[in-house]
């Protein structure tokens, strides 16, 4: 009798994301997993000290787990499962140099892509791949989540959103375990509306806590860019029982309030009187929610959706408004029907 060979799940990407869901798909132990980083020094690092020094201190990679660099589209034409762990702006790049690829393509990414220009809006990911790669099955994992706590083992579940039942299926085989638990959905368009808008407006939670307004201003404001994600989400296509699972409710309120959250820090830091350069830096890691906020606006004002919490953040990054200005907009705003 002869065995089927072990599935290959190749991550492309070292940072704290990739990083961590490769801990925990080798740890699962359903696939044989790669992880890639695009530095050989890196690469050189993770393998010697197993650990990722600068993203996981301290979380150990499994034994079985392995890391490389080098030739990374040779090493995704081995894969049955390719996921891209880089940031939005990679995303394009990445589904365009793959477009030939056989096995499924997921990436874990969240965010509207940077508008090329004002008057131009920005795309999801899938809108991303339909443009530039649309023979390739691809999807999304999303869902509540930090790194870290992945990295630990600690329990967290996630969504694996894809038009394709493979794509989802792939995710799932490779994914989900006794602490990591993977949902299928086929609402990609609302996965990924809840993914790229809750670190907007967890900048703004951030702004509100750090100026200590009190945890009845945190539950409206949370509250009403829930219907922010709602109103914008149907706009695009998106079913509205999305935006109360994981992808939509789940991760707002996770990267709204755990303090893990690097979009959260940034809000809380320019409460404190930092500059927007000042508390980007003093993160080391990219806040998603900084780079989309303009483009999420942007998307909106195109669609005719009202988001008016977003417009009050892209109003404080671009300096336009002083945190306790920005938070003013929000609180004073004429009254209306909750629905509206």
């Amino acid at each position: 009798m002869t065995l089927a060979p072990t599935p290959h799940t190749v991550v492309l990407g070292a940072g704290a994301w990739g990083t961590a869901l490769a801990i925990g798909a080798a740890r699962h132990g359903a696939a044989r997993v790669t992880l890639w980083a695009r530095d050989p020094a890196q690469a050189a690092t993770l393998a010697a000290r197993r650990e990722n020094p600068r993203y996981l201190p301290g979380q150990a990679l499994p034994d079985t787990l392995q890391v490389t660099s080098g030739d990374a589209l040779a090493l995704a034409a081995s894969a049955d499962l390719v996921v891209i762990g880089t940031p939005m702006a990679a995303l394009r790049e990445w589904l365009t140099a793959l477009r030939g690829l056989q096995a499924p393509v997921a990436w874990l990414c969240k965010g509207f892509e940077r508008a090329p220009a004002d008057d131009q809006p920005g795309l999801l990911g899938h809108e991303i791949a339909a443009r530039v790669a649309p023979a390739l099955r691809t999807g999304v994992l999303s869902g509540p989540s930090f790194a870290l706590e992945v990295a630990r083992g600690q329990p967290t579940a996630l969504v694996a959103a894809s038009a394709h039942a493979a794509v989802r299926d792939a995710l799932v085989a490779a994914f989900h375990g006794p602490t990591l638990r993977v949902y299928a959905n086929d609402d990609v368009a609302g996965v990924e509306v809840g993914g790229a808008v809750k670190n907007v407006l967890a900048i703004a939670t951030g702004l509100c806590d750090g100026l200590d307004l009190g945890l009845n201003a945190r539950a409206a404001l949370i509250t009403r860019g829930l219907a922010e994600i709602t109103r914008l989400g149907l706009a695009l296509g998106a079913r509205p029982d999305t935006f109360m699972g994981l992808s939509g409710l789940g991760d707002l309120v996770l990267t709204a309030t755990g303090d893990l959250s690097r979009n959260r820090q940034v809000g809380l830091l320019l409460a404190r009187g930092q500059t927007l350069e000042q508390a980007v830096a003093s993160l080391g890691h990219v806040a998603e929610g900084v780079y989309s906020a303009r483009t999420v606006a942007q998307r909106a004002r195109q669609l005719g959706v009202d988001m008016p919490i977003t417009e009050a953040v892209v109003a404080l990054l671009e300096g336009r408004l002083r945190p306790a200005q920005a938070v003013a907009m929000l609180m004073g705003r004429d009254p209306k029907s909750e629905g509206a």
